[in-house]
C-alpha cells in the first residue's frame, strides 16, 4: 500500500531543502513530525516523534536539494513496516514539486489502512501545506 502527496511551493529546491532539513525547527512549524533527533546519514537510525509514536528508522537517501528516505519497522521486519519519501523536484521556473510518500508492507497493514488513508495521510497534506508556507514566506 502506497500514499502519495505533492504540492508547488514557490520557491527553489535549495529553500525547500533548507526548511525540510533543519530538523531543530520542526517543533515550530511541522504538523506531522515532532521532531527529527539523530545523524542524518544513509544507513544510520535516527530518531522520529509522531503525534503519539515514537520510532528509530534507518536513513536510505539523502540527496541534498532531492530526496531524504528513511525505512521504519514495527518491533520487526515484516509486521509493520514504512519506506518514507520526501522529494524536490526542480520545475526550473522558481517553484519546487515537493512529494511526499510512504510504501506500507508488512502482516498488520491491511489492520490500519483506514487510519493511513485518513489520518496519516492528512498528517502529510498538513506538513506539506506548511512547508509552503514557511518556504514562501521567507522569499
Amino acid at each position: 500500500m502506497e500514499l502519495k502527496t505533492e504540492i508547488i511551493i514557490n520557491a527553489e529546491p535549495s529553500k525547500v531543502w533548507e526548511i525540510l532539513t533543519n530538523f531543530e525547527k520542526y517543533p515550530n512549524w511541522n504538523p506531522f513530525i515532532k521532531t527529527l533527533i539523530g545523524d542524518v546519514k544513509i544507513g544510520k537510525p535516527i530518531k522520529i516523534e509522531l503525534q503519539g509514536i515514537t520510532f528509530k528508522p534507518k536513513v536510505l537517501t539523502f540527496k541534498k536539494e532531492k530526496e531524504f528516505s528513511w525505512l521504519g519497522h514495527l518491533l520487526f521486519k515484516g509486521l509493520f513496516d514504512g519506506e518514507h519519501s520526501f522529494k524536490l523536484i526542480d520545475n526550473k521556473n522558481g517553484t519546487t514539486k515537493f512529494e511526499q510518500s510512504e510504501k506500507f508492507s508488512g502482516i498488520l497493514v491491511p489492520l490500519f489502512k483506514k487510519k493511513l488513508t485518513t489520518e496519516t495521510k492528512n498528517g502529510f497534506i498538513k506538513m506539506n501545506k506548511q512547508l509552503k508556507i514557511e518556504a514562501e514566506k521567507k522569499l
